[in-house]
């Protein structure tokens, strides 16, 4: 494995090699002693012209040994992250070296997780998964795999860990609670992507008697290893991964750092591991609090929704991009009032496009079917993820006094996530 990066050298080396850094970096001092000193990136700024590598000016050197996956859109308009060879490597074993506390000598585990058109999650997971000492059995279905013939692969197999995205794994319970069986051989549920809620909990809990459900570990495409899963972890929380990343918890207002316990902010991280794309105080899109006090070896923090200026939203399976849908919105309507909700009804997600015509155009039935048409076009897992009772798209036109702000900036809230995030302690066995 290589060795840490100290984040001070970091920071020189992406100064030096990085026009976006050097430009970023500009007023900052050339000595400084903590992260806070140090401007947050502009997400939007960051990516611009990334779909240029040759181009793009944030990489620090030429793509001459690199993996490249997209961070979300199609393969053409999707932002782009960038692993060199090595970097990628440090990235898997000390991903592989978190879950040691959730695998098992010999566990017989099914990677449910999704390939293909730059996607890295089932790839990430394959090379994480050879690296878990002691050693464990793959099997490498992709999340692809027909309901059917997973069952009989698990019954027949005796395999005992499936690894997912929540909605895949929910998809995959509701197919065999309609279909009267239980799969007694299972027991361990690991999930990634996205957060798991009570009512899901007792579905999977029906249809795996012998379970126990928990974060497979924290990580993004863009910014890499975010958080480790440990067996003390209730679901929705998660460990620093020492000596990979550095995270911050800010003030979503004042931008201050936030190290009281409990206090809700936007998550920060500082990536040490990677140098051809550097990641310095970079906003992961999530909202957080600090779960022990500061200064805590490995310092466990709770996941608390999505940010209100997340660059992406994920719900399920899905991958929602609110710069697309503001397009859409302004394109069919010729208004710039909207908001993302996302609420919970048991096992089902609602996501509602709430939008507010301006005072010449009046609404019309008409808007409401081209942006739901839009919305399924772009995103054509909405259809599937409703067809499996997972999700509801609404679209609903209101006033702009029904908009929601932010409380105390009085700003309007992009993306409204409230789904509640209490971490459950929910291990279901």
């Amino acid at each position: 494995m290589k060795p840490v990066t100290d984040w001070q050298e970091l920071v020189a080396f992406a100064r030096q090699h990085s026009s976006f850094y050097a430009s970023h970096f500009s007023e900052v001092p050339e000595q400084i002693t903590s992260l806070s000193e140090l401007p947050v990136i502009d997400p939007a700024h960051y990516w611009q012209d990334s779909h240029d590598l040759d181009r793009w000016p944030v990489l620090t050197a030429g793509l001459d040994n690199a993996l490249v996956f997209k961070t979300g859109g199609t393969t053409g308009d999707g932002k782009l992250s960038v692993f060199e060879r090595r970097e990628w490597q440090t990235l898997v074993e000390d991903f592989a070296g978190s879950l040691k506390g959730r695998l098992n000598k010999g566990d017989r585990v099914a990677n449910l997780f999704f390939v293909g058109d730059l996607y890295a999650s089932f790839i990430f997971t394959h090379d994480a998964l050879a690296h878990v000492q002691p050693g464990i059995v793959e099997f490498p279905f992709t999340g692809h795999v027909e309901s059917a013939v997973l069952a009989e692969a698990i019954f027949r197999h005796r395999i005992n860990a499936l690894a997912g995205l929540p909605a895949h794994l929910l998809s995959f319970a509701a197919w065999l609670e309609r279909q009267g069986r239980r799969l007694e051989c299972v027991e361990s549920l690991l999930y990634a992507g996205e957060s798991l809620f009570p009512a899901q909990l007792q579905l999977l809990g029906r249809v795996f008697p012998n379970v126990l459900v928990a974060s497979m570990g924290y990580a993004s495409v863009d910014a890499g290893f975010i958080g480790a899963s440990h067996p003390d972890c209730a679901l929705g929380e998660h460990r620093m991964p020492q000596g990979h990343s550095v995270l911050e918890i800010l003030d979503e207002q004042t931008g201050e750092v936030i190290e009281d316990c409990d206090r809700t902010g936007r998550l920060v991280m500082t990536n040490l591991t990677r140098r051809l794309m550097p990641l310095i105080r970079y906003p992961v899109g999530d909202r957080a609090c600090w779960r022990e006090v500061e200064q805590t070896p490995a310092r466990k923090f709770a996941l608390m929704g999505r940010s209100a200026d997340s660059q992406r939203v994920r719900v399920g399976i899905l991958t929602l991009l609110p710069d697309e849908i503001g397009n859409a919105v302004q394109r069919i309507t010729r208004s710039d009032d909207w908001q993302l909700v996302i609420e919970q009804t048991g096992t089902k997600d609602i996501l509602t496009l709430k939008w507010a015509p301006d005072a010449v155009r009046s609404a019309s039935p008409e808007s409401e079917r081209m942006l739901r048409n839009a919305l399924i076009k772009r995103y054509p897992l909405i259809s599937q993820l409703n067809a499996d009772h997972l999700l509801d798209l609404r679209i609903d036109c209101c006033t702009v006094q029904d908009l929601t702000r932010h409380p105390r900036s009085g700003k309007r809230q992009r993306v409204l996530d409230l789904r509640v995030y209490n971490s459950p302690r929910a291990e279901l066995r």
